[in-house]
Formats: structure tokens, C-alpha cells, sequence
């Protein structure tokens, strides 16, 4: 036997092993519809991934078309990742959106009430979360001069529920504040 087969004992024996370590991280694998694998459930932990996040969208409006606020919210995990407020009273249109990490906005969390709080003390958001189902957003002392483009604060409250397409409003439209 010359040189070249001593090399193929070891190197037959290593692809065998690593084969043999395929097939047993196969099992934790499963067909889907179109025919690719993926990690069977309890997997991501074992194999130290990341969980998958459960991202969510919900929207409401209320009012006319020339006189109306609206809200769409996108959760994460069942937690507000990120908002976007607009209103219109005909012709001035008002336009806010808000989202974790960006660097206009610092989110705190404490049990089922979220704090945002704008940058260069432009108001602030207290988000109250009830069992997931409804997300109550009061606004405090939000500067209309930054994101509505007139003077004045925007405050009060607006409620959104799963399920509902009519958003609750509670002083967030009203002119004067």
C-alpha cells in the first residue's frame, strides 16, 4: 500500500463520523410544505438560536375623513415594538411614529405600563397594556410644533383593542391644548 492508501482509512473513518453526526441531528429536523427543513419545536434552545418572534399588526381609526385620528401598533411577542399616530383636522394633518431602539425615543418597561419618552423633551407616551388585548396610549404633553407643524401640545388618551377597527378617543383632537 503506498502513501495514498493510508490516507483513506483516516479520511474515510472522519467522513463516516461526521455522516453519522448528520443523521443524528436530522431527527430534529422535519419537512415543511415546500420541502426545506426546519428545527423541530424546542430545537432553537438546544442548539442555542434565537426564538422566532411573533410580530403582530393592529389598526384603528375614528372620525371623518376631514376630521380624524388614526393608529397602527405592531407588537412583538405580544409588546409594543413600534406606532405610527396620524390625524387630520382639514386642512392641518398631524403624523407621529415611534419605534424601539431608534434614537428619538427611550422605551422603559415596568410590569404592563411601557414609558416612551421623545427626545429634546417633547412629550412622552405611557402605554398600558391589559392581558394583551388592548393597548391604552395616553399622550402627555406631545409637541404639535415638531410633528404636527403648529403650536401647542397634544394630550389625552387613545385606545386600541385586537379585533376593533374604531379606535377609543379621549382629548387627543381636541383644538386648544
Amino acid at each position: 500500500m503506498g502513501m495514498r492508501a493510508n490516507w483513506r482509512i483516516p479520511g474515510l473513518a472522519v467522513l463516516v463520523a461526521a455522516l453519522a453526526a448528520g443523521a443524528a441531528g436530522a431527527q430534529n429536523y422535519g419537512p415543511t410544505k415546500g420541502g426545506s427543513t426546519t428545527p423541530a419545536a424546542g430545537t432553537e434552545q438546544r442548539l442555542g438560536k434565537v426564538p422566532v418572534k411573533k410580530i403582530e399588526k393592529l389598526a384603528c381609526a375614528l372620525g371623518t375623513r376631514d376630521n380624524h385620528a388614526r393608529i397602527a401598533v405592531e407588537l412583538v411577542n405580544g409588546k409594543v415594538n413600534r406606532f405610527a399616530y396620524y390625524s387630520i383636522w382639514k386642512p392641518r394633518t398631524c403624523s407621529m411614529e415611534v419605534e424601539r431602539g431608534d434614537v428619538y425615543s427611550r422605551w422603559e418597561d415596568t410590569g404592563s405600563v411601557t414609558v416612551v419618552t421623545l427626545s429634546e423633551d417633547t412629550g412622552a407616551f405611557l402605554i398600558g397594556h391589559e392581558a394583551g388585548k388592548r393597548f391604552h396610549f395616553i399622550f402627555r404633553d406631545i409637541d404639535r410644533v415638531r410633528y404636527c407643524g403648529m403650536e401647542g401640545k397634544v394630550s389625552g388618551s387613545l385606545t386600541i383593542a385586537r379585533g376593533e377597527p374604531r379606535c377609543v378617543l379621549d382629548g387627543v383632537m381636541e383644538k386648544g391644548e
